[in-house]
Parts: C-alpha cells; structure tokens; sequence
C-alpha cells in the first residue's frame, strides 16, 4: 500500500484522508497542520496518522496532499521542496525518494503551483472534488457520485484516478487554464447561495415578516427552486419580474433595495440583467 502525508489536514484532508484509510487505498504516514492539537485531532478523526507541526519531521512518501489554502500552496511546495534537497543529502541512494506525487486540492488554481517540486522530478497534479466541505461527517456520507476534477501531469492524474475512484467519486480531465473559471461556476452554483438567503432573510425580517415565519419562507422557496431547477433546467424554472420582462418593476425595486443597502442593490441589478437575458434565450 502507498504512503501518503498530508500537509493542511482541515476539512478537506480530514475528509478524504479518512476515506483513503477506511478504503485501504493508502497508508496515512505524517499529518502536518499549525497546531499540534489540529494535527492530533485530524490523525483522531481520520484513525490513522502521525500528528506534527514541521516539516522537516516529515518522512517521504509516495504521495503528497497538500490541502492548505490557496495562497499558500506555493509557499508550501517550496518549503516542501527544501526538506525534500535535504533528504536527498542525507540518504542519496535511498531508491525510495524522491516521494512520486505531490497535488494540491484548490479548485481555482493549477498544478503549476507546486513548480518548485519540478527540479526533484516529482510529478505534480491539482484534484478538486466538487463537495461542500462544511463538515467532515458529512462530506464522507455525500462522497460517493461526487465528480472530481483531476488536472496535471498525466502520470500524475493517471496514479491518482483510481484512488479517487475507489472511495466513490467521479473523475474527469480539466485543463490548467480553464480552472478559474471552472471553479469559478462552482462559487456561483453554491457559495453564493448561502449569501443570497442571507439576503432574502435580512430583507424579509426588516419588511416585519414574523420570526418565526422567515425560515419557513426560506425553506419552502428554496426548496421548491431547487426541485424545478433539477427537473425542468435553469430556463424552465426560472420566474420572477425580470423573467417576465417587468422593467418598471425590476428598476422601482433596485431603488428600494439601493436605499436598503448599496451593495445589495447592485447585486439584484447586474442579477436582474442576467435573468432578463436568461429569459430571452
């Protein structure tokens, strides 16, 4: 079984760290995370591990994960890059190192963020899966038939496929350039959403909708948006003032909303438009 570190073990490296182990697809080695109490309670949630804080405490291993935050991925593959020469120093001719693989897990970014890693001869990928990540518990429960965007080196996406594979997801090649605005539709298919209900509740209860009706009037409308969008598509599902062309309606409540907060309004202006142009296709 291939050894793997994991380097940033938060949401997403407790996640499929877990379910790497409990599938013996790899052998969780070293857990690195800022706090000895993270890394502890990373190696406790994922049943396998060995906690630490330096890099330099890190053994090599066959696959690397680093699932830091996005600006600091490359800062990351350079320090790992300096243990990695040392390494290289103190056993040159440990056929084992240097470790195969390192990736990263933004949605955002390129495996060319991890360059620094090159000049080792290390094969470099970026594995994004398309999963909210809120809760560890219950990201492993909604893993399975998620789709995972594997982009890099193809020796690279070509060893990591089937271990993405075996604990339920579902792979597919994504090019380096078009990774921004890949992600980007994630950000608008769910990381706004929160956002926009937040909204909807805030303008409800300062309308003087009851308390207690605000998260019944989120509950059912969301719910009922999502069902149409599912099984009639985006176009079909589609309702509201500006899918039915009412200009003075959408311009009188911009204004009112403006008032209300400025960047709210701007917000249902520039959504207004994109509705209207929704409509018409």
């Amino acid at each position: 079984m291939k050894s793997i570190n994991i380097v940033g073990c938060g949401r997403v490296g407790k996640t499929l760290g877990r379910a790497w182990h409990s599938s013996g697809v790899y052998r969780v080695q070293d857990v690195l995370t800022r706090s000895l109490a993270s890394a502890e309670q990373a190696v406790a949630f994922m049943g396998a591990g060995r906690a630490t804080t330096r890099l330099a405490d890190l053994r090599p291993a066959d696959v690397w994960m680093l699932a830091v935050p996005d600006d600091q991925i490359a800062q990351t593959a350079v320090a790992l890059a300096q243990a990695a020469a040392n390494w290289a120093k103190s056993a040159p001719t440990n056929p084992g190192k240097p470790p195969a693989i390192a990736f990263h897990c933004s949605g955002a970014l390129s495996s060319t963020e991890l360059a620094s890693l090159r000049s080792l001869g290390w094969q470099l990928a970026s594995a994004h899966c398309l999963l909210s990540f809120a809760d560890p518990g219950t990201a492993l429960q909604q893993l399975a038939g998620s789709p995972c965007a594997l982009e890099g080196d193809p020796s690279a996406t070509l060893a990591l496929e089937p271990a993405f594979v075996r604990i339920g997801t579902r792979c597919f090649p994504l090019a380096a350039e078009h990774k921004l605005l890949y992600h980007a539709g994630a950000v608008f298919s769910t990381n706004f959403l929160p956002v926009l209900q937040d909204l909807a509740q805030q303008l409800w209860r300062d309308s003087g909708v009851p308390a207690d009706m605000v998260a019944q009037l989120s509950t059912t409308l969301l719910r009922n948006a999502v069902n149409n969008i599912l099984a009639l598509g985006p176009v079909c599902a589609l309702t509201g003032p500006a899918a039915r062309g009412d200009t003075a309606l959408v311009q009188r409540q911009g204004e009112a909303i403006a008032q209300w907060n400025t960047t709210a309004g701007e917000a249902y202006q520039a959504l207004s438009q994109l509705a209207a142009k929704l409509a018409a296709s």
